[in-house]
């Protein structure tokens, strides 16, 4: 019986030290650093291209609320109610308390690619650093640079709420393994400049696939549904595939795209709703050369059909029809309807 008991006290012994090494945490050395002067003006367009205020600005009223304050006060309080909990979108303004004023650049570029905090604890991927570790160090010197130059705000937000094992951090560094490698986007050469560039912007800062994707149990992006929709991480309804397949954008030109990015509107005389007007009115804030590059690399995706059946999309689509306030109707875009629905942030 000792020496059962003595056996399964080795096993156990050996089981924590193999997920102790296997969960430790990469990061990226101050010495990787590009000599790079902050560029505050490219740092301002990079945080309009990523989104950041629709997650991190203050929400108008509750944690779920779409609605945001001002863009440039970055206190946190939304909330992301997923499957695995939910997650409580923090502070990221430069208050060295409550905010991120005591990071340093590398501290942020760690964030920003390895999705590992300055305390060296992992960063829940609800905060989509599996797209934004595509980013150049450039870009991410200059967007820290920027947040560093808008208001301090003073302002808790409550810890998640997940439960086992999802509330155990230190296991990330295994989800880590398999879907985070710290690599900055890398151009085809094969490709035109146009089509690099846009896949930067949908890879990288843009996060596209974040939401237009299915994922699996784990949490990972399904390699062979890319940008194919997906169920709503936040409930009802689905994100809509935007592939030139049948289903998706096929019958759509390159310029209907840009056109969508720039303006709101659709081919068909519709506008897009109020959880992508945000993402809209960030893009019509971008160069028209970037808008017609993202439009491009969006064509040459593969095509492919619905990632979410149609009958679940149906249910769906009646559920959340069902569920919607008769007094409020979707914003279209530049007339208010704020906030995004995939992601989280650094904690």
């Amino acid at each position: 019986m000792r020496k059962a008991l003595l056996a399964l006290l080795a096993l156990a012994v050996a089981g924590a030290l193999v997920f102790y090494l296997l969960t430790i945490p990469a990061t990226v050395p101050a010495s990787a650093l590009p000599a790079h002067a902050p560029d505050l003006a490219n740092g301002k367009y990079v945080f309009t291209a990523a989104g950041c205020a629709e997650c991190h600005a203050a929400p108008v009223k509750g944690c779920d609320d779409l609605k945001t304050k001002e863009k440039d006060v970055l206190a946190g309080g939304r909330c992301l109610k997923t499957p695995f909990g939910i997650f409580h979108v923090p502070n990221i303004s430069p208050d060295k308390e409550t905010g991120i004023g005591n990071w340093t650049t590398v501290d942020f570029v760690n964030a920003m690619k390895r999705g590992v905090a300055p305390d060296g604890s992992y960063l829940y991927p609800a905060f989509p650093y599996a797209s934004y570790q595509r980013m150049s160090y450039e870009d991410l010197i200059d967007l820290k640079a920027y947040l560093d130059s808008l208001p301090a705000v003073k302002s808790e937000v409550p810890p998640h709420e997940l439960g086992f094992p999802f509330n155990i951090r230190r296991g990330l560094g295994l989800w880590h393994r398999l879907y985070v490698d710290g690599e900055s986007f890398v151009p085809d050469p094969h490709a035109s400049a146009e089509l690099n560039r846009g896949a930067y912007l949908v890879r990288g800062p843009g996060h596209c696939v974040e939401c237009h994707s299915s994922r699996n149990i784990l949490g990972g992006i399904v390699k062979d549904e890319e940008f194919a929709g997906a169920k709503n991480p936040e409930g009802k309804g689905t994100v809509p595939n935007i592939t030139p397949s049948d289903d998706g954008l096929g019958e759509w030109s390159q310029d209907d795209i840009a056109y969508l990015l720039e303006t709101g509107n659709t081919p068909d005389f519709d506008v897009i709703g109020e959880t992508m007007a945000p993402v809209q009115e960030n893009m019509a804030q971008l160069t028209p050369e970037d808008r017609k590059a993202i439009a491009a690399y969006i064509k040459s995706l593969p095509a492919r059909p619905d990632a979410v059946p149609k009958s679940e999309q149906k249910k769906d689509d009646e559920e959340e029809e069902d569920g919607a306030a008769p007094a409020e109707t979707p914003e279209p875009a530049g007339e208010g309807g704020n906030g995004q629905q995939e992601h989280d942030v650094p904690e």
